[in-house]
């Protein structure tokens, strides 16, 4: 009789303990809901996570060097194509300029320098990262104000970015002289890049073209 008693407590015990397990269960989370406020404001985010890319690909199932699915997508889904976007990059590597247009409105024109040792990217694209601070051990080239050789970038396909550039630079902006990227004076760099933050990722282009 006691061992049948004990027995009665055990199982109960044991309904217990399951019964707890399963209110405190985590139910499955969709994380891509969760990472979605990091798609589209670079204010939200540490623009220096290294999972950033991880997250984008999470949320948009579109890798960020696929350029033609990309392009497509962008055009489709988000809502905004170069002069409908609050912010517009127009990249003329014929003439050498940066043409910048808020919401259709040209702002600025200002000089770039793109690709000599290297091709510039050509295309449509929506701006994938931004940093104040970016430093190429590739291409090393100096400092400005400790901000890497590369100050205020905003990267567009993989590792080109438009960008600041170092003072020794600065003479050779109207011409050809990156390794692909598009350089701009410092000053312009960081107006770009405050623009493209303050808008975020998704109300933003870039052009790039002869």
């Amino acid at each position: 009789m006691k061992t049948l008693s004990i027995l009665i407590i055990l199982i109960a015990l044991c309904g217990s303990a399951r019964g707890n397990n399963a209110t405190n269960d985590v139910p499955n989370v969709d994380l891509t809901e969760i990472m979605a406020p990091l798609i589209g404001n670079p204010n939200d985010f540490d623009p220096n996570d290294p999972n950033y890319e991880r997250y984008y690909d999470d949320k948009t199932g579109t890798p960020l060097d696929n350029v033609d699915t990309e392009e497509e997508y962008n055009k489709q889904t988000l809502g905004c194509y170069r002069s409908s976007c609050g912010v517009w990059a127009y990249v003329s590597i014929t003439t050498q300029r940066l043409y910048l247009y808020e919401y259709g409105q040209q702002i600025a024109t200002w000089k770039v320098s793109t690709g000599l040792y290297g091709p510039t990217r050509t295309g449509d694209f929506r701006p994938k990262r931004v940093y104040d601070y970016w430093d190429s051990t590739r291409y090393p080239d100096g400092d400005y104000n400790g901000l890497g050789n590369m100050p205020y970038a905003v990267f567009y396909y993989g590792g080109f970015a438009i960008h600041g550039t170092t003072r020794g630079n600065w003479s050779r902006l109207g011409h050809p002289a990156s390794h692909g990227c598009v350089r701009l004076h410092p000053d312009n760099a960081y107006t770009f890049n405050r623009m493209v933050r303050r808008y975020g990722l998704s109300n933003s282009w870039i052009t790039v073209t002869y």
